[in-house]
């Protein structure tokens, strides 16, 4: 049985909330009844110790909500000020203690203490301002957090800056729930926009997606800093068009990369060595315009992507080795940004 998903959309490109995407041997997938409270749910984040799934709301000044999915339906429990605008990233630290929100249009990130007993927000969370730009007028005009997320050892809290072209390290302190002070543990090269990081599960190497220089970077974890290893482009060497990189994930094993790109409209896949090194396997069209994000079903062969500008989803076929087969299933969806996998 396939897991149930649920799709967020962005009111402003005719989305009316968060639907649940529902899958059966005989239709393939579909798209249930939305839940209109759970609005411009851009990212989010599922806690299985709370029961309860964390998701952002971009539009509404910045807010967090925490829900919980019942069977008769969702119920919203928490709806916190992230203080900053356009929060468009969410994560939890190993235990799910705390959790770290990314304000892009502010340039900030905010954390979290969640309450043990009901894993709710505790207000208010901790601030960290930025500062900063690039040399990319429109994009760049001052700092764009777009990643917050945990060192996998638990010791750091690194920031993803797009305006800045930086990354930020902060040490943690787990047992009193807070961040020292920060470092750079990464310059980017100028105007490459940072938006993604993921980390290698077992090998200390972490991935970087840039979006404006459209670029996957490996990068060598040393006690908090990052250091270029390898880069390569997400697009093909003849592309010569517009495009912008987008989400970025890995396989369980970490074999395996997927990056979108949104103007050449494809998913880039890549195999990933033990000694750092990546290869590109393919270019897979994505089934519409702009894939913005995307979730892989491994247990069940499948990935899908939601197309930001196509109103759709589409679900791709994962093959043995890791590449993708040509789409076979395609749902409409107004405003589809973004995918996570639900309660099991």
């Amino acid at each position: 049985m396939s897991p149930r998903l649920h799709v967020g959309t962005y009111a402003r490109n005719g989305g009316a909330g968060l639907h649940p995407l529902l899958h059966s041997a005989a239709h393939g997938w579909s798209v249930g009844d939305p839940c209109a409270e759970v609005q411009n749910a851009s990212f989010g984040t599922y806690s299985a110790r709370h029961g309860l799934h964390y998701f952002v709301d971009e539009q509404a000044e910045g807010t967090l909500g925490a829900f919980r999915e019942n069977p008769d339906g969702w119920q919203q429990l928490a709806r916190v000020s992230t203080l900053g605008a356009e929060p468009c990233y969410v994560s939890l630290n190993a235990d799910e203690s705390c959790l770290a929100v990314a304000n892009y249009g502010s340039g900030s990130i905010a954390l979290f203490q969640l309450d043990d007993r009901t894993g709710l927000p505790l207000d208010p969370p901790t601030i960290r301002q930025h500062a900063g730009s690039g040399p990319v007028q429109d994009r760049q005009d001052g700092p764009h957090a777009h990643c917050a997320c945990f060192s996998r050892d638990q010791r750091w809290l690194y920031h993803a800056d797009l305006g800045a072209d930086q990354i930020i390290a902060y040490p943690t302190d787990r047992a009193a729930g807070s961040i020292g002070e920060h470092r750079i543990a990464y310059r980017a090269p100028a105007g490459s926009g940072p938006r993604h990081l993921a980390f290698h599960p077992i090998l200390p190497f972490a991935l970087l997606v840039s979006e404006l220089a459209s670029t996957l970077t490996v990068l060598q974890i040393a006690n908090g800093t990052l250091a270029a290893w390898q880069k390569a482009s997400t697009l093909p060497h003849n592309f010569a068009g517009e495009s912008l990189a987008g989400h970025l994930s890995l396989n369980s094993a970490g074999d395996r990369v997927y990056v979108t790109n949104r103007g050449h409209d494809s998913i880039a896949v890549f195999a990933w060595d033990e000694g750092g090194s990546l290869e590109l396997l393919q270019h897979m069209p994505s089934g519409g315009a702009s894939p913005r994000s995307f979730v892989l079903l491994e247990a069940e062969r499948q990935l899908l992507v939601a197309n930001e500008e196509e109103d759709n989803i589409v679900a791709f076929p994962v093959q043995a080795d890791g590449t993708l087969s040509p789409h076979d299933d395609e749902i409409a969806l107004p405003g589809a940004v973004f995918l996570i996998v639900g309660q099991r």
